[in-house]
């Protein structure tokens, strides 16, 4: 009979302490701590598999030894999902994709499921039942493909004995906060159930090269719920972000072990389920007929991806003494920060004046290349002077009014030529080794805040 055991776990980080405490130490949050039991395995408790004989011993290896090879990967037949990932599905890897509720996290990966051709695909659901998922799957397409399997169970044991009769090629367990596991005498949803369950499948991905995807419930505050080291296990973590009340998604890679880790991916919510957006920079640009005040482009990027997006800001009088600062979709310390150099550098009083800022299409940046955009479309309100649509911006602004070079120039170059735009402001800087005439826009190169001023403004 194994020994049993009690601790207390912060329910926030996950932090194990023998006794009660108030605070916790490691997450200075208070009155987390809540005592689970924990069992203690005896060495004949079989691992995922019902026979765990024959496993095979590993041995140390000299580093010049080891065989190199590249890893394999399975086309999703999703591009936004392949190129979050790095290229593809690595075989073996563990994703965990965490999102507030009513995201979209459930539909997007039973999308992946239906749209997957040639390989068997099992996903587990201990939210919802067969029927429901049924439901879901034929508004996503009108007959289901007959290589998707459902399962409806939170037992791993149980899972893990139809995974051995199935052998499915890719797993889906929606979600791993309903998982439970003999082994663990705790609730579902518990740090230790949580923790135990991730790393009998993630024993599972090693063994047999099967990819998993985790769904994974958020806390209040945004954060994947459940023990930090859960982040920690994990090959890849996504965050499914945006707003219910809008159409837009963003798929964004928190942590890649086998791609960029700042990579992204845009759908629209439709009816039939999510739709990619292939083209970011025309949802993110306005389609408007006339010249509007406080509105400049500004050429970002995201991971590998260039996009064109719409900086707006509003600069009004401040009539309850106390003037306001509001950003939406970028940093209000930055902001503030790019105020005091319009007063100091450029001798403009917004020390009187409410200023909002807001980044078109929900996105949220923390690309400095926008800068200038922002300042363009702050003083473009000040003065109700329009910028025309034809300009975009593409450089970092210092504290002392400078023009910053940023990296990758050509490609947000690029973009904006793609797109149409006649002229691009960059930071001088960044002019060296760029053949500026196999680009149809017009380049300007400046150095100093006080000259795109007076080249935008006259």
């Amino acid at each position: 009979m194994a020994k049993s055991k009690s601790a207390f776990f912060c329910q926030s980080c996950g932090y194990e302490s023998a006794k009660w405490l108030g605070k916790c130490p490691s997450c200075n949050q208070w009155n987390t701590f809540v005592e689970e039991v924990v069992e203690k395995s005896s060495a004949s408790v079989p691992t995922w598999k019902s026979d765990a004989t024959g496993r095979k011993l590993s041995k140390p290896s000299k580093v010049d030894e080891i065989q190199s090879s590249t890893e394999r990967r399975i086309l999703t037949g999703d591009k936004e999902l392949d190129r979050v990932l790095g290229g593809g599905l690595v075989e073996g890897s563990l994703v965990l994709i965490g999102g507030e509720p009513g995201i979209g996290k459930s539909t997007l990966m039973l999308q992946l499921a239906l749209n997957l051709k040639g390989k068997k695909l099992l996903y587990i659901s201990g939210e919802e039942s067969e029927q429901q998922i049924k439901m879901r799957a034929e508004r996503i397409q009108e007959s289901p493909s007959s290589n998707c399997y459902i399962l409806t169970e939170t037992s791993t044991q149980n899972i893990f004995k139809q995974i051995e009769i199935l052998e499915p090629e890719i797993l889906v367990v929606d979600s791993i906060q309903t998982l439970h596991s003999a082994h663990i005498d705790s609730t579902p949803g518990s740090v230790s159930q949580v923790r135990e369950c991730t790393a009998e499948l993630l024993r599972f991905a090693k063994e047999t090269g099967v990819p998993v995807f985790l769904i994974g419930h958020i806390t209040k505050d945004g954060a994947i719920a459940g023990p930090k080291i859960l982040e920690h296990m994990v090959d890849t973590v996504l965050q499914f972000e945006g707003d219910r009340h809008h159409v837009y998604r963003i798929l964004r890679s928190i942590k890649n072990r086998f791609g960029a880790a700042a990579e992204l991916g845009i759908y629209e919510m439709q009816g039939s389920g999510l739709r990619e957006v292939s083209n970011p920079s025309e949802i993110l640009l306005s389609q408007r007929d006339e010249e509007l005040s406080g509105i400049a482009i500004a050429a970002t990027l995201e991971g590998a991806r260039p996009m064109l997006i719409e900086t707006q800001a509003l600069v009004s009088s401040a009539a309850y003494g106390t003037p306001q600062r509001s950003a939406t979709g970028f940093d209000t310390k930055r902001m503030n920060m790019l105020l005091a150099v319009l007063e100091k550098r450029c001798g403009f009083r917004l020390s009187t004046q409410d200023v909002f800022l807001n980044i078109a299409g929900g996105i949220r940046v923390e690309d400095p290349a926008i800068d200038l955009a922002v300042l363009i479309a702050i003083i473009s309100s000040h003065q109700d002077i329009a910028v025309s649509s034809k300009n975009c911006f593409a450089a970092e602004v210092g504290l002392s009014g400078e023009i910053r070079a940023v990296n990758r120039i050509e490609q947000r170059i690029a973009e904006a030529d793609k797109l149409g735009f006649e002229t691009i402001y960059i930071s001088k800087y960044n002019l060296k080794g760029i053949a500026t005439e196999k680009y149809n826009l017009e380049i300007k190169a400046v150095s100093k805040i006080e000259e795109v001023f007076s080249l935008v403004f006259g």
